[in-house]
């Protein structure tokens, strides 16, 4: 019976569009279960790591929906990624090596109002990048930043210099 109603011995051509919707609310069921026991901060400000899981979990998710994956297959498959995103994120949590070379490092782009050239071009960044974020963050001007660092996140964090 449930593999009629999914259609999980049929090949993807062969599953009719009926099939589908059972087999995208078992998927969605499936990874809402998985994310809940993978960490939180997945959902929230991403990380390269984070994108990673995200982006191959959506494209392991369509497949199971769609019938290029068995739904068996997805789930362990997605079961798999979020098991390593955690066990990753455990080891990064606890060796700062291990962190820097997956996740990043975080680049001081301003320091006392003086822009580091340098660094802003390692970063890949542009002064009217940096003159965006500083206006989203209320400052007009570099010389009004204490400090500003590029976050492993690729967000600009800002202190505004006292006055």
């Amino acid at each position: 019976m449930f593999s009629e109603v999914v259609g999980s011995s049929l090949k993807a051509e062969d599953i009719h569009f009926w099939q589908i919707i059972p087999r995208a609310f078992l998927v969605y069921l499936g990874l809402i279960a998985v994310l809940r026991v993978g960490k939180k901060r997945a959902l929230g400000r991403a990380t390269p790591l984070d994108v990673v899981v995200v982006i191959t979990v959506g494209s392991l998710a369509s497949r199971g929906i769609t019938g290029n994956a068995s739904l068996l297959n997805t789930l362990i498959a997605v079961v798999t990624l979020i098991g390593m995103h955690w066990v990753i994120s455990l080891t990064t949590r606890d060796h700062s090596t291990i962190s820097d070379w997956i996740k990043g490092r975080p680049t001081r782009i301003v320091h006392d109002g003086e822009v580091n050239q340098a660094a802003l071009l390692d970063a890949h960044m542009s002064d009217d990048d940096l003159l965006e974020d500083l206006r989203r963050k209320g400052i007009a001007d570099p010389k009004d930043v204490k400090e500003a660092v590029l976050e492993r996140s690729g967000e600009l964090s800002v202190i505004k210099a006292k006055k």
